[in-house]
């Protein structure tokens, strides 16, 4: 479902990634881990199309990104760091515009909305403005206009950062209950997202693949921090205190 190719992206001599690979297989959840700054979300803004490549391509469902930019993003749903919310709009407002922006129908609009209300639990949010949401529900809306359209491929970057163990639940629940007739990518730090709800796990760092694998063939009796702390220190050693310190930031901010 998707398949990405030696994907390289530069910023004059600054190289943010260098010859990325890995393959998410439709249906299923991939986590895409790594520490701070080793280029997760420019990975990710290019796979949705938000971000040109210096080289490389990226495949959505049998689409090219670069060559049916169009076609292909059709296909994804994409919830960035931060959603990107009208914080003026009421939510049902809000999505509407949305699903139009999308290429939904006047009359498709309605039954898409009501949908996405039902299945990210919003339903008694609609008339409120995104503004006054509480962090956990604008997440939820955020969820919602990456639903909109019904997209087949879903690319959700830190979607559990900031929020409170209650709702970091409900969203891992909430991402759980999408996939199975979507692909899911799955880009975050945290390491229990992946154990609880992904399939295969992609580790990156500095800018490479260190690691790409089923989770059920990790080694067994082994954690998945241990697997991820080996995989970013094996080519560069001097990289351990960072992976360390990655780790230790998501352990007090999810205790």
């Amino acid at each position: 479902m998707i398949e990405v190719k030696n994907l390289v992206k530069s910023y004059g001599n600054v190289v943010a990634v260098k010859g990325i690979s890995f393959k998410a297989d439709e249906g299923s959840i991939l986590g895409f881990l790594g520490p701070n700054g080793a280029g997760k979300t420019t990975t990710m803004r290019i796979i949705t199309g938000y971000m040109p490549a210096s080289s490389g391509t990226v495949v959505i469902d049998g689409l090219d990104i670069f060559k049916n930019s169009l076609e292909a993003r059709r296909k994804i749903g994409y919830l960035p760091e931060n959603p990107p919310l009208y914080t003026d709009m009421r939510v049902d407002a809000y999505l509407r515009f949305v699903a139009r922006l999308r290429g939904l129908g006047r009359f498709a609009v309605d039954d898409a909305l009501e949908h996405v209300l039902k299945v990210c639990g919003l339903e008694d949010m609609s008339h409120r403005i995104c503004g006054h949401l509480s962090k956990g529900y604008r997440q939820r809306v955020g969820l919602a206009q990456a639903l909109i359209h019904n997209p087949p491929v879903l690319v959700l970057d830190e979607p559990t950062i900031g929020l409170d163990p209650r709702q970091i639940h409900e969203i891992r629940e909430l991402i759980h209950e999408l996939a199975g007739h979507r692909t899911v990518v799955l880009s975050t730090h945290i390491l229990p997202e992946v154990s609880q709800i992904c399939q295969k796990v992609v580790i990156i760092n500095d800018g490479r693949v260190v690691l790409e694998e089923q989770l059920a063939e990790l080694p067994a009796g082994r954690s998945l921090e241990d697997v991820f702390l080996q995989a970013i220190t094996k080519e560069h050693p001097d990289d351990a205190a960072r992976a360390e310190e990655t780790l230790e930031e998501v352990g007090a901010g999810h205790a």
